[in-house]
């Protein structure tokens, strides 16, 4: 073979291999921001946390990570949005526990929460507190729980609004504790803490947040908390595991999902990305002070978690005929 024929044939190979290398260029990901939707209106915890994470997300990952808020209908506009979204790694949900507990509630949903997305990781929990006037003769669960069993009224336990976690969890530890009792809902937790405050309900089973102020001021009692285990948030609050209530275990949590479909190379990113944010010192401090414990996980072990809960929650939302407030 010549010199001149051995030029042509390795500058047509050079030209081959350009548009391949060029194609293969373009597709390393992420090579423009990523929208993570938070299905909260700005200033809640879901909200904040979802930006400490965009700002990790974003200096790990070499691009900007913009919130996009999305909030009503009780998480479901922003999750069918993502849901309907191109599977490109671009369009990520920081989803919220009502994902789990809509598919009881609701009928007709326009996606389906175990088909429509895939699990990235868990980001944190929002532990729920038993609560109750300072003034109230119960000290513990369990004087608590014969006062509801001794009033023919039974407890009334104030939500901020039906079908949440904390409305759940109440139903669940009167269904556990076999008290009676009536959960009040509210449009938030301050009313309900208003009315505790007032002495018009007995509890309120919701985050600590709200409360902390009252509690420190000795006008609210804490008397447990419902996470398998204790919580830094409030260390000193006893599970209703260890006061005799083991399947008492319900809170709020937030995770990552993505739309079906997207590359399973890009949610191992993000996986590795958002585990290692939930580790981070600054993370934490942040994410506590808006009352979340931070939690990650495997893929696998949120997918498993999201259907865990799924089952859990609509045979508490059957047995207590619970319907959805719109």
């Amino acid at each position: 073979m010549t010199t001149m024929n051995r030029r042509h044939l390795l500058a047509a190979a050079a030209g081959l291999a350009l548009p391949w290398s060029a194609s293969s260029h373009a597709q390393a990901w992420p090579a423009r921001p990523i929208r993570m939707v938070s299905p909260y209106g700005a200033g809640g915890s879901n909200d904040i946390l979802s930006r400490v994470l965009g700002d990790f997300l974003g200096r790990r990952l070499g691009q900007s990570v913009v919130i996009e808020n999305k909030a009503g209908a009780g998480t479901r506009i922003a999750n069918d949005f993502v849901a309907k979204a191109p599977a490109d790694g671009y369009t990520l949900l920081h989803a919220a526990a009502p994902i789990a507990i809509g598919e009881a509630l609701y009928k007709g949903l326009p996606y389906d929460v175990h088909k429509s997305f895939v699990s990235i990781a868990s980001t944190a929990i929002a532990p729920l507190f038993l609560v109750v006037n300072a003034d109230a003769p119960y000290k513990t669960l369990a004087e608590f729980i014969k006062h509801a069993k001794a009033d023919p009224k039974g407890a009334t336990f104030g939500s901020p609004g039906a079908g949440s976690a904390p409305h759940l969890t109440a139903e669940l530890l009167l269904r556990a504790s076999g008290a009676k009792g009536i959960v009040v809902q509210y449009r938030g937790d301050a009313p309900a803490y208003a009315e505790l405050l007032a002495g018009r309900i007995d509890a309120t089973l919701t985050a600590i947040s709200t409360a902390v102020p009252h509690i420190q001021a000795g006008k609210l009692r804490v008397l447990g908390v419902a996470t398998e285990e204790r919580t830094p948030l409030y260390p000193d609050a006893p599970t209703m595991r260890e006061q005799g209530l083991p399947s008492v275990v319900g809170y709020g949590w937030y995770g990552v999902l993505a739309p079906a479909g997207t590359p399973a190379n890009i949610v191992a990113q993000l996986n590795a990305q958002i585990n290692a944010a939930v580790t981070d010192a600054e993370v934490r401090r942040k994410a506590e002070a808006a009352g979340l414990q931070l939690r990650g996980s495997t893929s696998a072990e949120f997918s498993a978690f999201i259907a865990s809960e799924t089952r859990k929650w609509a045979q508490i939302i059957k047995s207590a005929n619970i319907t959805a407030e719109s």
